[in-house]
């Protein structure tokens, strides 16, 4: 249940931020904003301040804001007109379409500079390339895969390994790659692993050992866990906006180059390519295991998902923030509107293949519990 509760105030914050940045720039342009919901209808509440409906709805999964004139079919009074987001100038209805994405980078900017401050766990390889110093090095288990040997077993997202020990051998490994390495060919072979977890009563960290036995896939050892070396990254409180920036940046470069290659292995490995991404049902699996892990994991896991989330509106695709900045842009080259009936059938047709490739890859998110 708190895990629940958490992944839909994450899903509500990301969406709102989203949201937020579309009302303040109408605000603040002059058009006229109808409505700014949290959560989506039936409605449970509502109130009217100025010109603007302010409501609280049953379904909690972010939030919507209802902008004049921003449907291309809508029917307006010459009044209305006026105020109407098509009004504007083509740069100002740009930016209030941009400003949902902005606002979602502005978070992940945010999150992440706050991280920073406390100390930011990173991997240490790259972060070290990255940042100059990483203290505090630790292997980590972040990631626990169902009817696999090591959740049998009772390893745990937060685990550290200190050791592990299969076939007579010991090694201490220090990187993640070293640690895989070595799993994978204990083939017929018991793995005991030495680890350090926080107590569940305390912030004391208590010594255990875990004993797994793997199971064999394509000739190789496996025990169905994600392991990264983690370190900490600390900036002082006048740097750490300035870090905060760099690593958001280099996050979306990293980000995009991601989504790239996932929509190429979609036409060349099908199936395959939906293993890498997670939708919902995957989403609330991860935002458990990183509130588990602790409030810093927390914060920088929801900065990556506004990242992702800010990516994703900017593709050039109907019913998408970047399939409108599309289309604005033709109407800019064309010099006159695009036909209403045109992009309202573009809107509904593009919404309807999202909804499906949402669903698609929640399939593959339960099929990944079993």
């Amino acid at each position: 249940m708190l895990t629940l509760i958490i992944f839909l105030l994450v899903l509500g914050l990301l969406i709102m931020v989203h949201e937020l940045g579309h009302f303040l720039t109408a605000k603040r342009a002059g058009i006229r904003v109808d409505e700014f919901g949290f959560g989506f209808p039936p409605k449970l509440w509502s109130k009217k301040y100025g010109e603007t409906t302010y409501s609280i709805n049953a379904i909690p999964f972010g939030g919507f804001v209802k902008i004049l004139g921003e449907n291309a079919d809508e029917l307006l009074s010459p009044v209305d007109q006026v105020r109407a987001l098509t009004a504007k100038p083509k740069l100002v209805q740009a930016w209030v379409l941009f400003a949902g994405v902005f606002f979602n980078f502005l978070l992940a900017w945010f999150l992440l500079s706050t991280s920073l401050l406390f100390g930011l766990p990173v991997e240490s390889s790259s972060a070290e390339k990255f940042f100059g110093e990483v203290k505090d090095r630790q292997l980590i288990v972040t990631s626990v895969l169902k009817n696999y040997p090591a959740g049998d077993a009772g390893l745990l997202p937060g685990d550290q390994i200190v050791g592990i020990k299969a076939g007579g051998q010991e090694i201490v490994p220090q990187t993640s790659a070293e640690a895989t390495a070595f799993i994978r060919t204990q083939i017929g072979r018991e793995i005991t692993f030495n680890l350090k977890r926080q107590s569940a009563k305390s912030e004391i960290m208590e010594d255990r050992q875990v004993s797994v036995m793997p199971k064999i896939e394509n000739g190789k050892a496996l025990v169905g866990v994600g392991i990264e070396g983690i370190g900490l990254v600390r900036s002082a409180w006048y740097r750490a906006p300035y870090d905060g920036l760099k690593l958001t940046v280099y996050l979306t470069i990293e980000t995009s180059k991601g989504l790239k290659q996932f929509f190429g292995q979609i036409f060349s490995s099908g199936r395959e390519a939906f293993n890498t991404v997670a939708g919902p049902v995957g989403l609330f699996g991860l935002v458990g295991d990183a509130s588990k892990m602790g409030l810093v994991y927390l914060l920088s896991f929801i900065a990556i998902l506004s990242i992702n989330l800010a990516i994703i509106n900017l593709l050039p695709f109907p019913a998408l923030d970047g399939g409108r900045l599309f289309f604005l842009a033709i109407e800019a080259v064309k010099g006159s509107p695009l036909p209403p009936k045109m992009t309202a059938i573009a809107n509904v047709l593009g919404f309807f293949f999202l909804i499906g490739l949402m669903l698609i890859v929640s399939f593959f998110d339960v099929l990944k519990l079993f």
